[in-house]
């Protein structure tokens, strides 16, 4: 089965990448974006700063240290994409290979001689990971030969000794090859690598041994801790190894670090790592907008790691994490264009970045990048795209789990669905049955949709399955929430009835045109920050569904240091008023290639009392979207769904208005922004910001267009926040 992640045992079986099939809409477009533009990319860039050369033996050295593993991750996007340039790279890699399989192109002749820096196990599990996916996806060749080799070579070398890796990785990779192969040394070398690790290991450095989690054993810590990416990518491998070893109390410490560390360690987005220094979680509570590193990809090694406990126990708070990382981190990383990148993710950027259009020598900056002397994160957006539908759906003994919405057909045994959803912007998810089969279907229900109603039976009477048909053969139709729960069955299209967070269940004999249909509430709503996160305390964000918006204002105009939330007025939709072309983000009516014009501030007028223009975004006081939407959306309202406050139906499944703007092909996006009320203060002109009385606010109220996080940066420099100061 082609999926990155096959384990043995769990309560749900991932699906393979041949069973779910992503159609057109917010990920699909992503995926082949990715295969179509991205790949290629990362690989010309490769080529460019000479670290495919290296491969060559050509002098001197290009990159740095691990650069090799870049390399290798661009084999594995290739390989889970099918793209056709892997057979010409992976004999490039081949050939450097020497004869007892020891392959790294900087410490060849100087093997081993620094494992807290050197990179070369890490380069390894990375190797075996592209591996491992052309093994399940095309079969034995000359690259996944090289891999056994090299896998071979680490089990000779180091499963007698005390050593490990500083950057952890090659843990689940070699679990994977055993996988893949049954080849049991290759998970014994795994175990005896993560129960090494803490004891110590590795020397002791600057930072810490923290920082490569050497500091105590992996059964004895309380919290992820220490460099973000080393610490989710030895969380998943240790997943890993209990699962396959059958240690239940190893997987339940994995599960009490991630627990603590999404209570206490986590940012609104998703991402993970507070400190820019040493790339870490901070400590509990120890949440910055500004100097959010959340690397991008520590937010892929989070989505692995939450995956993978998903798999464990079907717990859904996994799969919710996962939703909130895919659509703030991953999505945010990768410009629309698919060929620049955000390596860091703050949430807060003060001053607008300057352009770039080489290689960016640092990890920050408010703009995204084409390349970094450090690319990792565009080669792990890369793989992570290109294997992504095999986060979609799962399987168990019951039946079908759908746990993440993008349209699309899913297949599991005789049963066959097709997915239609205008998610995220819109909370219509209708599965409708091709081809019939016994069994539950499970929709996952996340936890911030209260009030969520489900409702399934015959599409239509007189519909492909005849009047009165639908899942009630048999036992008949049952709903449930939570996998494995089910309760009293009907025979026709039930009532929209409400379900709570977690996974609602029907089970039945399906039938084609049976339809399954989840409507989830998507009207924006304030986020208040723990009290205990000082950073944030005073402050207000906003979401949308799975989605965080941010205020963007281009060139800072007007600055966002002096706009404050008036949370007693609720969020409300703005839908974009032209079409955007699904990835480039340009006006459909405009010139290719050139942004969306932006009104000059004076058009929105600018006297007293008037809205004025905040991010970019004019809004004219007689708007009718801002006087219609005075409250939060009304679930299931066909017209106040609409979002925008359209007077035209909205379709039910994708929740745009019918006939206009906004359908879920590939022709345009329902981009959904949203308005607040704000105060736009005027700068404090006493020189001193501090004084003997609480700060008050004062100013102009207005209307602030907050912008989907993801979507940031993608019209120039400009400054963003996240959370805002509260007015009230």
């Amino acid at each position: 089965m082609a999926n990155p992640v096959l384990p043995s045992s769990g309560v749900l079986s991932p699906l393979g990448l041949d069973a779910v099939r992503p159609a057109p809409g917010f990920w699909g477009d992503r995926i082949a974006l990715n295969r179509d533009v991205t790949i290629a990319h990362c690989q010309e860039w490769e080529e460019r700063e000479g670290w495919i050369g290296n491969f060559r033996g050509r002098l001197p050295r290009k990159g740095r240290e691990f650069s090799d593993s870049e390399t290798y991750k661009l084999l594995e996007a290739m390989a889970w994409a099918d793209h056709p340039a892997l057979p010409e790279l992976a004999e490039t890699v081949a050939r450097a290979q020497e004869g007892d399989g020891y392959l790294n192109t900087r410490w060849t002749g100087n093997r081993y001689a620094d494992f807290e820096w050197g990179h070369e196990l890490y380069c390894y599990g990375h190797l075996i990971q592209a591996g491992v996916a052309r093994l399940r996806m095309h079969g034995e060749d000359r690259l996944t030969e090289v891999v056994r080799r090299a896998a071979d070579h680490i089990c000779r070398r180091f499963m007698d000794t005390s050593e490990t890796c500083g950057h952890p990785v090659v843990e689940m990779a070699l679990v994977e090859l055993y996988r893949a192969t049954g080849t049991d040394r290759y998970l014994e070398m795994a175990r005896r690598f993560v129960e090494r690790r803490g004891l110590p290991a590795l020397g002791e450095i600057p930072f810490g041994r923290a920082y490569f989690q050497d500091d105590v054993p992996v059964r004895r810590a309380r919290s992820l801790r220490g460099h973000a990416v080393r610490a989710l990518y030895l969380a998943s491998g240790v997943v890993d190894v209990a699962v396959e070893t059958g240690d239940v109390e190893l997987l339940k410490a994995v599960e009490a670090q991630w627990e603590r560390a999404v209570a206490r360690r986590t940012h609104l987005t998703g991402g993970m790592g507070s400190r820019h220094s040493d790339e870490s979680f901070g400590e509990d509570y120890e949440l910055p907008p500004d100097r959010a590193y959340s690397e991008t990809c520590a937010g892929i090694a989070s989505i692995m790691l939450s995956h993978r406990l998903l798999l464990a126990t079907g717990d859904a708070r996994y799969a919710d994490l996962a939703e909130r990382t895919l659509y703030n981190v991953l999505a945010t990383g990768v410009a629309l264009d698919g060929r620049s990148f955000f390596y860091a993710n703050p949430l807060r950027v003060r001053v607008p970045a300057e352009p770039l259009n080489g290689v960016n020598h640092a990890a920050e900056g408010g703009l995204r990048s084409p390349w970094f002397d450090v690319s990792c994160c565009p080669h792990n957006i890369a793989r992570t795209l290109a294997s992504l539908a095999a986060y979609v759906a799962t399987s168990d003994a019951g039946g079908l789990q759908i746990h993440h919405f993008t349209p699309g057909e899913i297949t599991q045994g005789s049963l066959g669905v097709r997915v239609e959803t205008g998610y995220p912007w819109s909370g219509g998810v209708c599965v409708r049955v091709l081809s019939g089969g016994s069994g539950r279907i499970s929709l996952r229900v996340p936890a911030w949709a209260k009030g969520a109603t489900l409702s399934y039976g015959p599409a239509a009477p007189g519909g492909a399955n005849g009047p009165g048909g639908g899942p009630v053969a048999g036992p008949g139709s049952r709903l449930g929430v939570g996998l494995g729960a089910a309760t009293s069955g009907i025979s026709h299209m039930s009532g929209a009835r409400e379900v709570e967070p977690g996974y609602a269940v029907v089970e039945g004999d399906w039938r084609p045109g049976d339809e399954i249909r989840l409507e989830l509430p998507m009207a924006p709503r304030w986020t208040f920050p723990d009290r205990r996160v000082d950073a944030l305390r005073g402050s207000v964000a906003v979401e949308r569904g799975p989605l965080v918006y941010c205020a963007e204002s281009v060139a800072d105009e007007p600055p966002l240091a002096d706009v404050a939330a008036r949370v007693s007025s609720p969020p409300t939709d703005h839908l974009t008023d032209h079409p955007t072309d699904h990835l480039t983000g340009h006006l459909a009516d405009s010139p290719a290639g050139a942004p969306a014009a932006i009104p000059a501030p004076e058009a929105a007028g600018a006297e007293a009392g008037a809205p004025v223009p905040v991010a970019g975004a004019p809004v004219d006081p007689a708007d009718p979207v801002a006087d219609t939407r005075s409250g939060p959306v009304t679930p299931g309202d066909p017209v106040t769904d609409a979002p925008g406050g359209s007077a035209t139906p909205a379709d039910p499944v994708t929740g745009t208005p019918g006939g206009s703007v906004g359908s879920a092909g590939p022709e345009g996006d329902p981009v959904v922004e949203v308005e607040v009320a704000v105060v736009l203060g005027a700068p404090d002109a006493n020189g001193w910001p501090y004084g003997p009385v609480p700060d008050s606010v004062a100013g102009v109220d207005t209307v602030l267009r907050l912008v989907p996080y993801h979507r940031w940066g993608n019209r120039g420099p400009a400054t963003m926040r996240v959370w805002l100061p509260v007015a009230e």
